[in-house]
């Protein structure tokens, strides 16, 4: 479901697909091409959601910021596994979210890179690009080279 919140209606190009059962409200961009899945949250009710072209937001996943200081912000080519939480972060393009990731607020994510499924990144965390984290919390596990 699509809806408008205090005076904020999510931008959503013909090209993207939102399945009726996500919830996309309030100040959220969608970019061309890009998809949000079943029960995912796009809760654009305190600070913007921004989500480049060709991204995905899978299952049960939540995007929210923190009021007045911390949008989120997800760039293209992005996939957000299912059942992660990005609060209030900026994800850079060609990033693989894994299953159950939460990455809290005032992270950066590196382009390229790969947060493993169920790794929890602390709030301030900056993510090198084309680097692999993993854990509880996230830590450096290694850089990535051009086969993974």
């Amino acid at each position: 479901m699509i809806r408008r919140y205090q005076g904020h209606h999510p931008f959503v190009p013909p090209s993207c697909f939102v399945d009726l059962s996500a919830q996309v409200i309030g100040d959220v961009t969608l970019g061309e091409r890009s998809s949000v899945w079943m029960n995912a949250v796009l809760r654009g009710d305190v600070n913007a959601i921004r989500v480049g072209a060709n991204s995905n937001v899978q299952d049960c996943s939540v995007l929210h910021g923190q009021r007045n200081l911390y949008p989120v912000i997800v760039g293209d080519w992005v996939t957000i596994g299912h059942n992660a939480t990005v609060h209030g972060c900026v994800v850079e393009d060609a990033v693989l979210v894994g299953i159950g990731v939460r990455i809290l607020n005032d992270c950066r994510i590196g382009e390229g890179s790969i947060v493993a499924a169920g790794a929890v990144v602390p709030e301030h965390t900056i993510v090198p690009p084309r680097t692999l984290w993993a854990g509880v919390p996230a830590k450096l596990r290694r850089e990535l080279s051009d086969a993974d």
